[in-house]
This record gives structure tokens, sequence and C-alpha cells, in this order.
């Protein structure tokens, strides 16, 4: 039985396997329990598989899943889970700006009956003043929107138990949004702070703001139904705004008391209710395209090979 499945997406990465594991194997092997350690590879350009290959030669307990084309993070993240086997589950990047000696930690936490411990970071050396600003803005946007609250300065590294293992497979979801699932799933949480280092080596491979606003956007929409409310209240809002105008430019035409160009008036409530218009149309189209993309149940990501893996 394995106790820890670590899982990690990487995409051209091959600078950065063997600090990863020079790192995170010997607090493993420390903790004297049975592990295994998944990588989950986008189709990369450089040898990321062949060096994870190598190490693989060296230590049995590494295993590696190729995807057919470039899914995404999200998607990595769920194609490893699928193929764990452990009673408890890590999510971690490669890159070591999470520490991997915080996992005895989590699972010391896991032992005495939490089923999710987070890892909250305190604080990010030589964070982007403009980024930290735009991820706060968009996880107040979120909370505010979303049916569950979503906590801030939390990432994907986290441990959860078979328990949650087991409720994330149930929900079979197409669109992987990990920190609004766990919240969604619940039961007992546990939250532990570290201080958070920049990347080591290199830059991320995965598009920091498309990647980051398509996560937001699933947030918002596969865990809310408020935005559909958001239409009603604003259509209501123009509506009873139009028709007052509307009686009082009447009125007040009607007794002279005075005179509008009318020009300009129909001009702006034309472009009023063309800008609600469209706006809620576009709310409309994000719900419509997960639920086309639930419709045609394609497989959030496609495997090509998988070494290691029984």
């Amino acid at each position: 039985m394995v106790d820890i499945s670590i899982v990690t997406p990487i995409y051209n990465e091959e600078k950065n396997i063997t600090p990863f594991l020079d790192r995170i194997v010997p607090v493993l092997e420390k903790m004297q329990i049975k592990y295994e350690i998944i990588f989950v590879m986008d189709v990369s350009e450089d040898n990321t598989e062949r060096v994870v290959l190598n190490h693989i030669e060296k230590n049995n307990n590494l295993k590696l899943i190729v995807m057919s084309r470039r899914f995404g993070q999200p998607a990595a993240m769920l194609a490893g889970l699928n193929n764990s086997s452990g009673e408890n589950l890590v999510f971690i990047d490669v890159d070591l700006q999470d520490p991997p000696e915080l996992i005895p930690d989590m699972y010391n936490e896991i032992i005495k009956g939490f089923e999710v411990v987070l890892a909250k970071r305190k604080k990010k050396i030589n964070e982007n003043t403009i980024r930290k600003f735009v991820s706060t803005i968009g996880y107040f946007i979120i909370n505010k929107l979303s049916d569950t609250n979503i906590p801030q300065n939390i990432g994907e590294y986290r441990m959860i138990s078979k328990k949650i293992i087991n409720q994330i497979k149930d929900l079979k979801e197409n669109e992987f949004f990990l920190r609004g699932i766990v919240s969604y799933i619940g039961f007992k949480q546990k939250v532990i702070e570290f201080e958070r280092k920049g990347r080591e080596i290199g830059e991320t491979k995965y598009n920091k703001f498309t990647g980051s606003f398509r996560i937001g956007l699933n947030g918002i929409f596969s865990f809310s139904t408020k935005p559909l409310h958001l239409i009603t209240i604003l259509s209501s809002i123009s509506f009873i705004s139009s028709l007052t105008i509307f009686v009082l430019y009447l009125a007040l035409t009607l007794l002279k008391l005075f005179v509008f160009k009318y020009q300009f008036f129909i001009i702006t409530l034309i472009l009023l209710v063309a800008s609600l218009i469209f706006f809620s149309l576009g709310i409309l189209s994000e719900y419509l395209a997960r639920l086309i993309i639930d419709i045609k149940k394609r497989p959030s990501y496609i495997i090509d090979k998988k070494y290691n893996i029984k």
C-alpha cells in the first residue's frame, strides 16, 4: 500500500527535475513511508521526458504520464490523481517554490484526522506587486460570486486524504478547478502557513496570465449561479431606469418644463440597453460553453504514454 502519492505537472522542465528530486526524495525517505512520485507531462519541446526516464531507472517509486498534447496544468493534475494509488495525495509544482519539507507536517495533520491540509503562503519573496493586487481582486470577485469560499494565498500545494480523492473522482468534473472543488467538497481541513520563495531555476512555461484568467473563470462559472441572477438584477434595473427616463422625458415635454435633445437621449438609451444585452449574452455564453463541454462528454485529457504505472 502506497502511503503518499506526489503529483507534479511538468512542461519543459528538464532543468528542474533533478533539483526537485534531490529535495523531495530525502524528505519522503526520512518519513519511512511507501511513496510514489507521478510526473504528468504536457508534450514538451525539451528533454524533460528523457530526464524523468533516467531517474525512473534509478528509483522505482517514480512514474511518468505523457499527455497526447498540451492540455494544461489543471488537466495534468487530474490525470495524476486518477492514476495515483496512494492513501493520501500531494499536489506540488516542480519549481521548488513550495518546500517539500512541509510534507511531513501535512502528513501529521492527516494522521490527526484532517482530510485536507492546505499550505498557505505567509508572503512570497520578491512577489510582483501588480500580480499580487490582481490576485487579491480576483479572489474577492470569485468569493463574492461563488457559492463556496476559496481562501486566498493558497495555491495547489496541499495534501488530501483518500476520502477526498474518491470524492473528486466521483464528481467527474470536466473543468478541473482544484481550489474550488476542494472547498466545495468540504470535510475537516487544516491550514499550515509557510514563506514562499521565488522560482530557483528558469521561469514557468505555463502561461501565467491566460492560465490564471482561465482558472478564475472556472472558479466563478463552475461553482456559482450568481452571475445568472446578476443578469436578472441588471435587466430589472435597466428596464426600470429606461422606463423612468422615458416617463420623465414625456411628462416634462408635455408640461413644457424642460427641453431635451431627443437625439442624444435616444442614442444614450440605445447604448445603455445594447451594452446590457451584450453583457448578459457574455455571461450566458460562459455557462453555455461549459454545458456544451459536458454534453459532448469529451475527456479532460488524453494520455499518450505511461511509464512505470500498472
